[in-house]
C-alpha cells in the first residue's frame, strides 16, 4: 500500500464524536463538528453524522464547498471571519457564518440579496486570548447595525478561546458570554438561539459540573479526531487516541556517527543544528518531511526517536537498522494532522463504515517488513567503518 498515508478508522471517530455528544446533551450543549482538520472530508463528516453532531464547521469555504459537491446533509457554518472577496461563495454554500466585521456582513448582505437567500450570522466577541471578536462593549451597538442589514440573519453570539495565547475557558469568561447574551435579548427584544462557548478548550469546563449558563454549543475537532481535550493534551476518559495515524516507509538505515563533522553553519530553514555526541547510532529516514507535515507533531513507537527533518526527509534513531521499505507508524498531534491532511503527496485511507476496510498493517506491529522476510542484519555496516568515516 503506498506511503506515506494517513489511516482514518471511521468508526474511532465516530465512537469518540458520539461519546462527546452524549456528555455535553446532559448540559444542554449540542456539538459542532468542525471538519478543517480533514479536507473536507465526506466520509469523515458522515461520520460526525452519525455520531449525532447538530451541524458541521469549517473554517475555509472550499472545504465546504467539498461538502456540498459530496452532498453531505448537513448544516453547515463558516467558522473564520469570511474574506469580503469570497462573500458570494459563503452565502451560496454556508448556511451560517462567524463574524466580526460590519463591513464584511455588508457585503455578505449584499450577496445574500442578490442571490435571494438568508444568511445567517453569529457575532464573535473578545473574551481575553486576542484572536478574532468584538470588544464586550461594543457588541450592543454592533448588534443594532446588524440588524439594519437585509437577508441577514442575527443567530446569536460566540466566543473563540485557547487558540493564540491559551487563555482557558472558565466560569468567569463563560458567564460574561452568558450575561452579553441575556443583555442583547433584554436590549433588542431578540432571541439568542446560539450562544457558542468555543472549542476542544471547553471541554474540561463544561463537563465539570460548573453552571453552563447560556452557553448550549461547542465547535469540536481535535477532541473527536485525537481523543485529547486541547489545553494539556491529555487523553480524554473513553476516547480513542488513535483514531488517525500516519505511516512513513524506510528508505535508508545505516550505522553513521551521531555527531556530523566539517565547518557548520546554518541549516535550510535557517536553524543552527545542535548534536550531542551518543556514538554511532543506527540513523534511519523515512520519506516524509516539513513539506507534508509537522515533525515536531510526530510521536514515534517506543525504540524510535526522531533527530529532525528537511523538506523531504524524517531522520530518526531507530535503534537498529530498518530494511528499506518497513513501515513505522506515528501518531499527530493536531499541527501534524492538519499538515498531513493538506499535503497532496500524503494518501488518506478510511477505515471502517464507509471506508475502504482494514488497511494492511491494521491491527499489527508498528513496524511491517516489505522485504519478503528477508533480514537487513546481513547488510549492517560495522563500526569499524562508521570510526573510519570520522
Amino acid at each position: 500500500m503506498t506511503a506515506p498515508r494517513l489511516e482514518v478508522d471511521l468508526d474511532k471517530i465516530q465512537h469518540n464524536a458520539h461519546t462527546l455528544v452524549e456528555r455535553l446533551a446532559v448540559r444542554g450543549i449540542s456539538v459542532t463538528g468542525v471538519t478543517k482538520a480533514t479536507l473536507g472530508s465526506p466520509e469523515i463528516a458522515g461520520a460526525l453524522l452519525r455520531a449525532g453532531v447538530s451541524a458541521l464547521g469549517d473554517s475555509r469555504i472550499e472545504n465546504i464547498e467539498a461538502l456540498r459537491r459530496a452532498r453531505v446533509p448537513a448544516s453547515m457554518t463558516l467558522l473564520r471571519t469570511p474574506m469580503p472577496s469570497q462573500a458570494a461563495r459563503v452565502v451560496a454554500h454556508a448556511d451560517a457564518s462567524f463574524n466580526t466585521e460590519l463591513d464584511v456582513i455588508s457585503q455578505l448582505s449584499a450577496a445574500a440579496q442578490e442571490s435571494r437567500r438568508t444568511h445567517g450570522i453569529v457575532l464573535m466577541v473578545e473574551l481575553g486570548d486576542l484572536r478574532e471578536g468584538i470588544m464586550p462593549g461594543d457588541l450592543e451597538d454592533t448588534v443594532r447595525q446588524v440588524l439594519l442589514f437585509p437577508s441577514i440573519a442575527l443567530l446569536g453570539i460566540g466566543a473563540n478561546l485557547a487558540c493564540r495565547n491559551g487563555v482557558s475557558p472558565d466560569s468567569r469568561n463563560m458567564s460574561e458570554l452568558s450575561t452579553l447574551a441575556d443583555r442583547v435579548e433584554a436590549r433588542f427584544g431578540l432571541a439568542m438561539g446560539v450562544v457558542s462557548g468555543g472549542n476542544s478548550a471547553n471541554l474540561d469546563w463544561a463537563i465539570s459540573g460548573a453552571d453552563t449558563g447560556r452557553i448550549n454549543q461547542l465547535r469540536l475537532g481535535e477532541s473527536i479526531l485525537l481523543g485529547r481535550e486541547t489545553l494539556h493534551r491529555q487523553p480524554i476518559d473513553g476516547l480513542h487516541t488513535d483514531a488517525v495515524t500516519l505511516v512513513v516507509e524506510v528508505i535508508e538505515s545505516k550505522v553513521k556517527p551521531s555527531m556530523p563533522w566539517g565547518e557548520t553553519g546554518e541549516n535550510a530553514f535557517g536553524e543552527t543544528a545542535i548534536a550531542t555526541d551518543r556514538g554511532p547510532i543506527s540513523q534511519t529516514i523515512l520519506a516524509v518531511g516539513r513539506q507534508d507535515t509537522d515533525p515536531d507533531g510526530l510521536h514515534p513507537p517506543p525504540g524510535i526517536k526522531i533527530l529532525g527533518a528537511s523538506s523531504d526527509h524524517l531522520v530518526t534513531d531507530s535503534g537498529s537498522v530498518l530494511c528499506a521499505g518497513t513501515e513505522v507508524t506515528f501518531q499527530l498531534d493536531y499541527s501534524a494532522l492538519l499538515r498531513s491532511m493538506t499535503s497532496p503527496f500524503i494518501t488518506k485511507v478510511m477505515k471502517g463504515q464507509s471506508g475502504d476496510g482494514p488497511t494492511v498493517g491494521s491491527g499489527a506491529p508498528w513496524a511491517i517488513d516489505r522485504n519478503n522476510g528477508l533480514s537487513c542484519l546481513d547488510r549492517e555496516p560495522t563500526l569499524e567503518g562508521v570510526q573510519h568515516a570520522i
